[in-house]
């Protein structure tokens, strides 16, 4: 390995990092970051639980969670399956990479170190993803502990703090799948160092900025935030006890 490539390589982990610090502080130029404003909506959303006795609609979100969570872990099992083959196929790699220009390369040890840093990014990112789907496992036990609606009204300080447990696990099982995927996205930066080092550090700062945007710039985060709510809603209260017009269940008898 060359000079450039340590230097690269101190880069890749500074950047990482130091996003990952911005991430943990509250506000980036006034800006509440898209994670921040997500734990805000799973507290509205465990609270929101708390009156209604028919908790279909929250098991499913929680089931969409998991799933997720498990799809990534699954991928991450093929990536390093993947990695360990690109091992046992070396020198057919270096053999097309030497017809490539501006690849520079500098040795079958160097290839194979690098091959190996991309293993353990994926291997990272798995038990990430692997602790993140246990936690929300943990996250739709104590879900079930959240009393009904005619025991929240009777001790509202238990039903709190049963809500409270599961905004708790819910945040941190989010905060490990993120993790685990912001391996992921920064593995796409890694691949450049398969080219050489400077190609490394230029992909990994165009992904770090890509994930700033996305957290503090994005129409995404206005969504959440309600930033830009339209002037004219046109939702209204609808009258139960009178039908649509014509006895349709379309408004206007559509």
């Amino acid at each position: 390995m060359t000079v450039a490539d340590y230097i690269a390589l101190a880069f890749f982990a500074i950047l990482w990092l130091g996003y990952a610090w911005l991430l943990r502080g509250r506000t980036f130029f006034g800006r509440t970051s898209l994670t921040h404003a997500m734990t805000e909506r799973r507290r509205e959303w465990i609270y929101n639980s708390l009156r209604r006795d028919l908790k279909m609609i929250d098991t499913q979100i929680m089931a969409g969670l998991q799933n997720g969570t498990a799809f990534f872990a699954s991928t991450s099992m093929f990536a390093i399956g993947s990695c360990f083959a690109l091992l046992g196929a070396t020198d057919k790699v270096k053999s097309i990479f030497a017809d490539l220009p501006y690849v520079f390369s500098s040795g079958t040890a160097s290839f194979e170190l690098k091959v190996g840093g991309l293993t353990a990014l994926f291997a990272y990112a798995f038990f990430k993803f692997g602790w993140s789907y246990r936690l929300f496992n943990y996250c739709s036990i104590l879900f079930g502990s959240i009393p009904m609606v005619r025991d929240s009204e009777t001790d509202v300080i238990a039903a709190e703090r049963a809500a409270e447990r599961v905004i708790r696990m819910n945040v941190i099982a989010g905060g490990h799948f993120n993790e685990g995927l912001r391996a992921i996205f920064l593995s796409i930066g890694y691949l450049g160092w398969f080219v050489n080092a400077y190609v490394f550090m230029a992909t990994t700062a165009i992904i770090v900025v890509v994930l700033t945007r996305r957290q503090f710039f994005s129409e995404a985060r206005l969504a959440i935030m309600d930033a830009n709510p339209p002037s004219i809603l046109h939702l209204s209260a609808i009258r139960r006890d009178m039908p649509p017009d014509g006895g349709s269940d379309l408004p206007g008898g559509l």
